[in-house]
């Protein structure tokens, strides 16, 4: 059913990291167009178990390219659907409430079986994944679970997956080979703008929401009455403001149940770093823009020519810059 190939680009190879290695090119046999990028390591433990996973009705699964606003969504709704659990929230991590399906599949050495972890939940379950269409479970199209999907534009995303990468995978090269990596659809997870228009594609399924990250920071209130309509959940206006403030920026980057410091700490000791040396907030600044800062002249340039994709046209989705 799928082709395993080793890229060919030398830049791949500068790319990887202990925690993150020896990428290969998954495809599906008679469609050679759509593959996505991941380490070896996932295709020997986690590819057919994931494609042949159970899925129920009532799980519900985030999905995502890689910092499109993942882990705000998730808090997001959880909490939606666990009317408005404060108290759980501030005392169990997000990792345990809203596990990472395939973390132990793309990182060497990390001390659990997230697979397993996720499978094993009790129902409903909450599952979080960056998996394009074509990897995910076929039962995903038949028992049709709750699906929330969140799109961010490649500019914040690269920049934001750069300092991720290089805090958490321990990456110690460049920026330039980085945004390099990302528009050749090199990077872990890509191509980007296939796995947004992918889904892009099935947004009108009944049990299918595609959130931006843009119309998050912009209207939250309006996002979140959104996904409490998909969910069947009502609350008031005062419970919906609560909520808006407990979803802020400042409040998430200061809450250690949700800032991911667990699983940074996990992640550096799995590839041999020290936890204590970490100056790295994972929720850096969330903001819609903020590669105008960060990218030179030629790394812009580059990206706009990514964003400028003819599959984007003929998906007829347009990113919200």
């Amino acid at each position: 059913m799928f082709s395993i190939d080793v890229p060919k680009d030398d830049l791949v190879k500068r790319i990887e990291t202990n925690l993150m290695t020896d990428f290969v090119k998954i495809s599906i046999n008679d469609d050679q167009s759509q593959f996505c990028i991941m380490p070896k390591k996932f295709v020997d433990q986690d590819l057919e178990r994931i494609k042949y996973m159970e899925v129920f009705e009532d799980d519900i699964w985030v999905v995502t390219y890689p910092k499109c606003g993942t882990t705000w969504a998730m808090e997001m709704i959880w909490m939606i659907c666990n009317n408005l659990d404060y108290e759980t929230s501030m005392n169990v991590n997000l990792e345990d409430r809203f596990p990472f399906m395939e973390l132990s599949g793309i990182a060497t050495g990390f001390p659990t079986d997230s697979f397993e972890f996720c499978k094993n939940k009790p129902r409903p379950r909450y599952i979080k994944t960056h998996l394009p269409v074509f990897l995910l479970p076929d039962q995903m199209w038949t028992v049709k679970p709750k699906i929330i999907y969140v799109a961010r534009n490649p500019k914040d995303t690269a920049v934001s997956w750069f300092h991720h990468h290089r805090h958490m995978h321990g990456y110690e090269g460049t920026k330039e080979d980085f945004i390099e990596a990302f528009v050749k659809d090199l990077m872990m997870y890509s191509p980007m703008n296939e796995h947004i228009t992918e889904f892009w594609k099935i947004r009108n399924e009944p049990n299918i929401l595609f959130l931006f990250f843009e119309d998050m920071k912009r209207n939250l209130d309006q996002e979140v009455k959104k996904a409490m309509n998909f969910l069947g959940k009502n609350y008031s206006q005062e419970e919906i403001d609560k909520l808006c403030k407990h979803l802020s920026f400042e409040s998430i980057r200061d809450n250690k149940m949700i800032n991911k410091e667990v699983e940074l700490k996990k992640l550096m000791e799995a590839s041999g770093r020290d936890p204590s040396l970490n100056e790295f907030n994972f929720v850096r600044k969330g903001q819609v823009g903020g590669y105008k800062k960060e990218l030179s002249v030629a790394e812009n340039e580059k990206l706009d020519e990514y964003v400028e994709c003819p599959k984007l046209d003929e998906a007829q989705f347009e990113y919200k810059f």
